[in-house]
């Protein structure tokens, strides 16, 4: 019996690391707000296969700040600059396809211009709002199967090479490694659990999820690719926009597939200045407590009574903790205080509240399942109050103009 348990045990840890090992994922580039402008074709000639190249660069760079001008700039022409000004611009070069003879350069280049030394020129030095972080999930169904992060996809190598920097989207990319693979299936998007959402949200700090969805279909191998591409969002996966595209040959595929993430870009950006993409409400899972509640609570409980001594006839009358602590100079104290749910907030500022000498004691953040702060005015300094509630069977951390209470 413990035998076959332990093969048991054996069998599943390995299927459990087969099912996360391997090269899954594709990190996902740095998502800077530089300039990038792409699909730049040269066909240039040289001395030698060097200088046809450097020409070629060159050449694609004054395309690239012409083609940036044009889309990005204040109008009109683009103002003229020599190849050294351009080049300084200029923070790199990528080579999306090239060929290179022994006098000849043709290819297709991108070029990323850095955005601190270019934006200037273009008048555009202001600060993008952006939107709140959204978890992307890129969903792919090709040859009846729906694949995230199960395998490298040409779907989400494409989301990984996006650069996100000029987007109104704030796009959290996973890397596809790891658990990634586990937590991030296909089958999430049938999920309406708020709580699993927030764990997982909280594991790739993102405040909300959005689901770009890309269907191919091949007619032949080798041949035409039909793709339907589909902008969803949120945890109850809300439909947002579709549309086709086709690509002549799987050679064209990426070039299709960098397309269509700048159009879903577009009806996402669409969607923010609706005002239809932001954060679900349902997600945050502290809940909201009516400030005025709390008061009525604690208002019809009443004040707790404060035990005294009766003085005996040759006694002298028992002085108080009231009498002494008004006359005392008034002290504005922060209190931090652990909140499990609902009634610890009402026994914390009961608590506090039943403190002789506290005039006010008002919560500032309410907590639920954490650390609520309340603002306390006490008749007194910080010490005699922190001792009035280790005297409650409070224990008492005392900071700088603020106390830490727990029991």
């Amino acid at each position: 019996m413990g035998l076959a348990l332990a093969l048991v045990l054996g069998v599943g840890g390995a299927a459990l690391v087969a099912q996360i090992e391997g090269d899954r994922g594709i990190p996902p580039i740095a998502s800077n707000g530089d300039y990038e402008v792409r699909g730049i074709t040269v066909n240039v000639s040289g001395d030698n296969a060097e200088d046809a190249r450097n020409k070629g660069w060159r050449e694609a760079q004054r395309k690239a700040w012409t083609k940036l001008w044009e889309s990005n700039g204040s109008g009109g022409a683009a103002p003229g600059l020599d190849d050294s000004t351009i080049e300084s611009m200029v923070s790199a070069v990528v080579v999306e396809r090239e060929q290179i003879g022994p006098r000849r350069y043709i290819a297709t280049l991108g070029v990323i211009f850095d955005r601190a030394r270019t934006g200037e020129r273009l008048g555009m030095t202001g600060i993008k709002a952006r939107s709140a972080p959204m978890l992307v999930i890129p969903v792919l169904y090709q040859g009846g199967v729906a694949t995230v992060f199960e395998t490298r996809t040409p779907w989400q190598k494409a989301w990984a090479e996006y650069r996100t920097g000029s987007s109104a989207i704030d796009y959290v990319r996973p890397a596809g490694a790891g658990s990634d693979s586990l937590l991030l299936t296909a089958g999430q998007l049938d999920r309406r659990s708020r709580n699993w959402w927030r764990m997982i949200l909280d594991e790739f700090g993102a405040a909300d999820v959005i689901m770009p969805i890309a269907r191919l279909e091949r007619q032949f191998p080798g041949g035409p690719v039909n793709g339907t591409f589909t902008a969803r969002y949120g945890p109850d996966n809300r439909f947002l926009g579709t549309f086709t595209l086709t690509a002549k040959s799987e050679a064209e595929l990426p070039a299709m597939l960098e397309q269509a993430i700048a159009r879903l870009d577009g009806i996402y950006t669409q969607a923010l200045i609706a005002g239809t993409l932001k954060p679900d409400p349902t997600l945050n899972m502290a809940a909201e407590i009516d400030p005025r509640l709390i008061e009525q609570t604690l208002a019809t409980a009443g004040p707790v009574a404060v035990s005294t001594q009766a003085a005996g006839p040759d006694e002298a009358p028992v002085a108080t903790p009231t009498a002494s602590a008004s006359a005392a100079a008034t002290t504005n104290v922060t209190i931090q205080f652990a909140t499990a749910d609902g009634a610890a907030v009402d026994a914390g500022m009961a608590a506090v509240r039943s403190v002789a000498g506290v005039k006010s004691a008002v919560s500032s953040s309410i907590a639920i399942g954490g650390t609520s702060v309340m603002r306390v005015t006490y008749a007194g300094d910080i010490d005699a109050l922190a001792a009035a509630l280790r005297a409650q069977g409070w224990r008492v951390t005392v900071g700088a103009g603020a106390l830490s209470i727990r029991k």
